[in-house]
Parts: structure tokens; C-alpha cells; sequence
């Protein structure tokens, strides 16, 4: 993977942080995709196949949570990592979201850009 670069798919509804987290990816030397809505990137998760998906959950058209069961359930996407990144902080979504296979959660307002970074180079290099 040393030549290739990381192919991270941003699902993401507010446009100031999808902005700034793929300004942040880009610098790492990652290709960002994005998306504003649950149904764009379930179609782009499918069209692209990202090495690492970042999901918001609250978003527009498809939740996060629908989101997530669907690539969840697609034998072509299933093994990429998704990390969700919402605001939502609440135990019973952290532990939905988990148990319908999300790798990691993270809260939007506890982490840095840089850190979520460092959670996706380690989450890369476990798989």
C-alpha cells in the first residue's frame, strides 16, 4: 500500500467539516471522496470501493445507521472499514452501530482532525 494512496470515502452532511476533514486527508496524502447524503454515498461506497469509509450519522435521504446495515450486508463491500464520526454520543448508538459492524466510533466534538487521522492509519494497518 506504500505506493498507492489511501482511498477514503467522507459521508458527511455538514460541509464546513466535510471541508475541513477532507482538506486534512488530502495533506495526509490521501484520495478523498465525498458525499453529502446516505443514498450518494452508499452509491459511491459501491461505484468506488474507498479503502476506509468515515460515516456520519445523522444525515439526509439514508441514516448512517441504513447506511452502514447496507454495506454491511454486500458481499463486495463488507470488509471495508467504516469508522463512524457523528455527534451523536449517546451509548445505545455507539453499541448499534458497532454491532452492525462499524470498526470504530468517534465523537465528532472529542477528536481533532489529525487524531481521527492516526485512528484511520491504525485501523488500515490491522487489515
Amino acid at each position: 500500500m506504500a505506493n498507492k494512496k489511501i482511498k477514503i470515502l467522507l459521508i458527511e452532511d455538514d460541509s464546513f467539516l466535510l471541508n475541513m476533514y477532507a482538506t486534512k486527508f488530502e495533506m495526509e496524502n490521501f484520495q478523498v471522496i465525498s458525499a453529502e447524503d446516505g443514498v450518494k454515498g452508499l452509491k459511491l461506497s459501491q461505484e468506488e470501493s474507498p479503502d476506509i469509509i468515515l460515516l456520519d450519522i445523522i444525515l439526509p435521504k439514508l441514516s448512517g445507521f441504513e447506511v452502514l446495515k447496507k454495506i454491511k450486508e454486500d458481499n463486495k463491500l463488507k470488509k471495508i472499514p467504516v469508522i463512524l464520526l457523528t455527534n451523536l454520543s449517546q451509548k445505545d448508538d455507539i453499541d448499534k452501530c458497532l454491532q452492525l459492524g462499524a470498526q470504530d466510533y468517534l465523537i465528532k466534538a472529542h477528536f481533532m482532525p489529525s487524531e481521527v487521522v492516526e485512528k484511520i492509519k491504525k485501523i488500515l494497518e490491522k487489515n
